[in-house]
């Protein structure tokens, strides 16, 4: 039968109600805390070995101290454990894997049992605080709020919070603020973590979703969910981008964040310590975009790549300086607002590159044909930028073509055809010449070209090529580079093999 030494203790469960209210922690782990603190004393004084176990009535603040020995077959640890026949002389009906539980006298706290009890509630208590400001925390990441700077060391500046503190390191701040003891500060929180020194609270001034939020705090269209911010630039500081789309025709999403008189958007100015703020209208459609992002700038033409994520911008002579901003800050936050690469040119730098283009392509064509400049620039004004075109397209296309015939097409694409066997044919001989394997050569996807460009790079085997990676493979090969799909496509194929050679080995 189980029995306890009873110690009245009715203060305690006052005490655990005290720390729990000032702790906003549960008040069964403030006494589970004393619990494990009472069994440390009573191990200390009983010995380690020994299976001593505390508790607590939560009614009556009562503590009861035992020891507990398991009822076993055949005895290892005899602090712990007694034979299946003793077990039954105290206890008949004990069945194996139940414990014999003995009673011990209430033990009297020394001052070295008394403190390392208080340090035991201390460490307990204190990871019961930590996992509930984590808990309350790790799902507020995203929000902005507001605290007390509580100290400032090294530029960095921790946070109080009221229920937790912060951290918002120096390099999160704006350029040029700096917060006293007692300021006020409103920031946004961008990571929670769960480290061993406790829950870590990480916030930010200079995060773009800070100044998503306030614009959401200060614009109800936004907060409602009628105008949705599509995506957000920022210079910290200096300057800032915010696309907006507005989901009611009838609501201008710009003229809704700016406000009456610029009231909405002079308040986040404000908050951002004057850093200017140029209000985007979203669109889905990449160039028109991109246009709407390089404002105030004018663009008179753009030209998409969408396999390189590229976006060329033609704006006139007198926009240049305009388009890229002082120190390339208008076009820098154009490309991180829309997500694309931005190439900005002038319209003389764009025809002059044209009429280079033409020059190039024309020379191309008289020589590899065999044709007059008449005829080859022709065929650049109707498109044709390689000899590949010219071999490749029905003849009845390069028929179509004014001055031509269907005789004089023929004739061009045998020419045509003609010229890429021959260069095939030397490159062919030069990736011999370099030791490219027959099995690389193999690929369907690398043409001879390709294939002699990749062995002076010293890519001469399935195992070279499939060590490397798809932007790697585009860089050695050059202008002869495929789109990124095909690339890793390739080097998928490359590796496919290895595969194959671990199977082949494995039956072997």
């Amino acid at each position: 039968m189980e029995t306890a030494a009873i110690l009245p203790r009715t203060e305690l469960l006052q005490v655990a109600d005290i720390v729990a209210r000032e702790k906003s922690i549960d008040r069964e782990e403030v006494i589970l805390a004393m619990e494990m603190a009472i069994q440390k004393a009573g191990r200390s004084k009983y010995g380690h070995e020994h299976d001593i176990r505390a508790h607590i009535d939560r009614k009556t603040g009562e503590i009861a101290l035992t020891r507990h020995r398991e009822a076993v077959e055949e005895v290892e640890n005899e602090a712990t454990q007694m034979t299946l026949a003793k077990a039954r002389e105290i206890e008949p009906g004990i069945e194996p894997g139940q414990f014999i539980v003995d009673a011990l006298p209430p033990i009297d706290f020394g001052r070295i049992a008394a403190q390392t009890a208080k340090q035991v509630i201390v460490q307990k208590v204190r990871e019961a605080e930590r996992k509930r400001q984590y808990e309350e925390y790790k799902d507020r990441v995203g929000e902005v709020v507001n605290g007390l700077v509580k100290r400032v060391e090294f530029g960095n500046v921790t946070i109080d919070l009221g229920r937790a503190e912060a951290v918002l390191r120096r390099d999160e701040l704006l350029p040029r603020e700096s917060f006293r003891q007692g300021d006020r500060v409103r920031a946004y929180i961008y990571d929670v973590r769960e480290e061993p020194r406790g829950p870590q609270i990480f916030m930010s001034r200079s995060h773009p979703q800070f100044m998503a939020k306030l614009f959401s705090q200060e614009v109800p269209e936004i907060y409602d969910g009628i105008i949705e911010i599509k995506s957000v630039a920022r210079d910290p500081g200096s300057r800032a981008k915010i696309g907006v789309i507005s989901k009611d025709s009838s609501i201008d999403p710009v003229g809704a964040c700016v406000g009456m008189r610029g009231s909405r958007v002079q308040a986040v100015v404000q908050e951002l310590q004057g850093e200017k703020i140029d209000i985007i209208p979203w669109s889905p459609d990449p160039a028109t975009f991109v246009v709407n992002a390089l404002a105030p700038a004018e663009v008179a033409k753009v030209v998409l790549d969408e396999e390189l994520h590229r976006i060329e911008v033609i704006v006139p002579d007198d926009q240049l300086s305009l388009a890229i901003g002082r120190r390339g800050q208008n076009v820098r936050l154009a490309s991180m607002l829309t997500g694309w690469d931005i190439d900005i040119l002038t319209e003389s730098e764009e025809s002059e590159r044209r009429q280079d283009e033409v020059k190039t392509r024309s020379a191309l064509f008289m020589e590899a044909l065999d044709v007059d400049d008449v005829i080859a620039h022709l065929l650049v004004g109707e498109g044709f930028s390689s000899i590949e075109e010219v071999a490749l397209v029905p003849v009845e296309e390069i028929a179509e073509i004014e001055g031509f015939d269907e005789d004089v097409a023929a004739e061009l694409q045998a020419r045509a055809q003609t010229y890429l066997e021959q260069q095939n044919e030397l490159f062919e001989a030069r990736r011999k010449e370099l030791g490219v394997t027959d099995e690389l050569a193999a690929l369907e996807s690398l043409t001879p070209a390709m294939l002699a460009k990749l062995g002076e790079a010293g890519v001469k085997t399935l195992d070279d090529l499939g060590d490397l990676a798809g932007d790697e493979l585009r860089e050695n090969l050059g202008p002869l580079a495929m789109g990124e799909e095909e690339a890793n496509a390739i080097i998928m194929a490359a590796r496919a093999h290895w595969f194959e050679d671990e199977d082949a080995e494995a039956k072997d």
